[in-house]
């Protein structure tokens, strides 16, 4: 037997980027936790390359400046007629001068330059002298190792401080996230029909006045709240408008038998019929609402019950049995069900209508236009039948068989056959 399906599902086409991107990154938390140690690393790489470049320009202008004083020292005792001197660790033409350095000074220049000396690094200071080079070393090693161990002091204190403010941007962005998602959940939750949840979240005063999570949670709670109060009070003035058109329309019927035979007599019971009819259907819906409804449970033949329910509507309707099964239901409210689809078939759909029962799944379908798009979204609702030109039905029937469903655990979809037509599928509990 063709299966079909409740709702048609769109198929989403995601970009590669994301299907390759991990699913955890998607959440909040995680995108603030992220931020916030991305701009926590960029903000200590920053400082730490601050600070790197002021002590290191200070370490080496020390060292400059004592090579260059050391140079004029030399140079004063090379005027004076001394050819060589080690008083300032001057050398003329030493082997080991950069070559860069060298060529510097024998154009009569003066400059500076790190290299070598003896396999350890000193730092070069050399200006001409006589036709010749003059050149003054500095001890450059422990310089060059200090620079080192500042650096990995730094990048040190930029590791530790980076991840302090990420570890308090995620238990930040954890406490926003949690409250995030609470709140989601109860939107949902008051979406599906449960007006008695609430997010839990305190007002918290003046002091949570500019808090935007807690001012979402505050006014979620706020309109589930006014909700349940406005839908409260519609339930009551339906029951109570329903139970009083009750006593006066059985009145109405009872004098309606009065009357004479003819066309009138048969107008006015029909109307009245109708009317008697319409509020039955909101004194029962009332029940539904109220959570007053109580099934009977008992075992029963789903085959020979889905056809005494089809008997008793008077219709024209084909019963196929393809594979009967034994459920616990509660037998009176299931007729009431088969037979408000039935009906609806007929009166929305177009014949042949038939019900097919295949294991506990009963299956009611027409051959008419479908049922509307909005009705297979959102499910039947009160005074909306989804066909305003033909004015038939008020939509209180299939609303009363989804309600009696949920309160037998069946579960009712409806859907359109893709050759056309009307299908309500009841999945009903097996015994």
């Amino acid at each position: 037997m063709e299966r079909v399906v409740a709702r048609a599902r769109e198929r989403v086409v995601t970009p590669w980027a994301d299907r390759l991107r991990p699913g955890w990154t998607y959440g909040l938390r995680w995108k603030i936790m992220l931020t916030i140690a991305g701009v926590a690393c960029a903000v200590a790489t920053l400082l730490g390359v601050l600070v790197h470049n002021v002590l290191t320009r200070q370490r080496v202008d020390e060292v400059r400046k004592e090579a260059r004083q050391n140079l004029d020292a030399a140079l004063k005792e090379y005027a004076y007629g001394t050819e060589t001197t080690d008083g300032h660790g001057a050398l003329v033409d030493p082997d080991e001068l950069p070559p860069a350095l060298r060529k510097l000074a024998q154009s009569g220049g003066r400059g500076l330059m790190v290299g070598q000396q003896g396999g350890a690094a000193v730092m070069w200071a050399a200006a001409p002298a006589g036709g010749q080079v003059l050149a003054v070393s500095v001890p450059y090693a422990s310089t060059r190792d200090h620079l080192r161990q500042m650096d990995t002091a730094i990048l040190g204190s930029a590791l530790l401080a980076a991840g302090s403010v990420t570890l308090a941007g995620s238990y930040f962005a954890g406490r926003i996230s949690r409250r995030l998602h609470r709140t989601a959940t109860v939107a949902r939750r008051i979406t599906d029909g449960d007006l008695d949840v609430r997010t839990g979240i305190p007002p918290g005063g003046k002091a949570a006045e500019h808090d935007a999570v807690t001012a979402v949670a505050v006014a979620l709670d706020s309109m589930a709240a006014s909700l349940q109060r406005r839908l409260e009070s519609e339930k009551r003035f339906t029951a109570d408008v329903a139970h009083e058109l009750r006593t006066p329309l059985t009145g109405m019927l009872a004098a309606a038998g009065l009357l004479p035979e003819g066309r009138p007599k048969e107008m006015i019971n029909d109307r009245l019929k109708a009317l008697h009819t319409l509020t039955e259907d909101l004194l029962e819906i009332s029940r539904l609402d109220a959570g007053a409804e109580r099934p009977d449970f008992a075992e029963h033949e789903l085959g020979p019950l889905a056809e005494r329910a089809v008997r008793a509507t008077g219709l024209d309707c084909e019963v196929r049995v393809m594979r009967d099964a034994a459920v616990r239901t509660d037998r009176r409210r299931l007729d009431r069900i088969i037979a408000n689809l039935v009906v609806n078939a007929h009166r929305h759909g177009a014949p042949p209508v038939t019900l097919t029962v295949d294991g506990p799944v009963v299956e009611i379908r027409d051959h008419g236009d479908g049922y509307p798009a909005e009705l297979i979204d959102r499910g039947p609702q009160r005074f909306r039948t989804g066909d305003p030109g033909r004015g038939k039905g008020h939509g209180l029937g299939l609303t009363i068989a989804l309600g009696q469903a949920e309160v037998l655990g069946i579960d009712l979809r409806f859907a359109n056959a893709p050759a056309g037509g009307a299908v309500t599928t009841l999945l009903l509990p097996s015994a």
